[in-house]
């Protein structure tokens, strides 16, 4: 017996501590290691570099809606595999492990609730759920949330995420686009307002349609917002792009945004925009 198992056996070692895989959240942006919970107390937010991460519509809704207080709009049903898709695994196993992962039964959920008083409907896409993309169920619950504003009488608001048309749905994915952009002038033509945030990262298809048709155009600091990604447009045109074009920052000085807003005043710049453009959803 070597002299360290004698060691071993003589004192009375304290059995090995279980850290949770979870405790910490290391921020993307800077490095800094954070507390997960206060990471997410902070709505995932770093305090150090003021790095935006990724989060769900849960906890959009919670941050954004008054007291936390909002009623789920069902989720519309659609086909789910309806082209019989199979790539290394069946498009409905991806389905399947995507709805474990977040609880959520696709990656576009819609809440109606009330926020600093004023009526409004928030559709929110999870990039956790595929990568956030666009597909017959994404479509069908972006219309479902406009119908929804309509009956209310009050805003759409849409906080965008997500890799562009779903691939697995093929060319019924890319009819979404049209679909919604029909939804949009449908909510215009009710006389009311059509907000969008633009969240890390709106790409694609989103991009190509319901993306950039708001009556505001917001953003998150340091958003990805695009339609290619650099490389694939840096070799067509065959030209070096400036550092960031696609950051929000740079598409607000060019003209293509409205406002870069932080997450943490989201809520009362949501309040201020629609007590501007449709003061009457206040009323009980």
């Amino acid at each position: 017996m070597s002299w360290i198992d004698r060691v071993r056996n003589a004192l009375p070692f304290m059995p090995k501590r279980e850290t949770p895989d979870n405790l910490w959240h290391k921020c993307p942006s800077c490095g800094t290691m954070l507390f997960t919970r206060e990471y997410e107390e902070n709505q995932s937010v770093c305090p150090k570099c003021q790095h935006h991460g990724r989060i769900g519509a849960d906890a959009r809704f919670d941050a954004l809606f008054d007291g936390g207080i909002y009623t789920p709009l069902p989720a519309p049903q659609v086909r789910e595999d309806p082209l019989k898709f199979r790539d290394s695994k069946r498009y409905v196993d991806r389905i399947k492990a995507a709805r474990a992962k977040t609880g959520e039964s696709d990656a576009l959920l819609n809440a109606s609730g009330r926020i600093e008083g004023f009526k409004a409907v928030i559709g929110v896409q999870d990039f956790g759920f595929l990568s956030g993309t666009m597909g017959l169920a994404v479509g069908a619950a972006f219309v479902a949330g406009i119908q929804a504003a309509i009956a209310d009488r009050c805003p759409y608001i849409i906080f965008t995420s997500g890799g562009g048309a779903r691939m697995q749905e093929g060319i019924m994915s890319l009819m979404q686009m049209p679909k919604t952009t029909v939804a949009v002038q449908q909510l215009r033509e009710a006389g009311l307002p059509y907000i969008v945030v633009l969240t890390d990262p709106t790409t694609g298809g989103i991009t190509a349609s319901y993306a950039m048709l708001g009556d505001v155009q917001i953003a998150e600091p340091g958003a990805l917002i695009g339609f290619a990604g650099q490389r694939v447009i840096e070799s067509t045109v065959r030209e070096k792009l400036p550092e960031g074009f696609q950051r929000a920052e740079y598409l607000l000085d060019h003209g293509m945004l409205d406002m870069v807003v932080h997450r943490h005043k989201l809520r009362a710049e949501l309040a201020r925009l629609i007590a501007y453009l449709c003061p009457g959803v206040k009323a009980a």
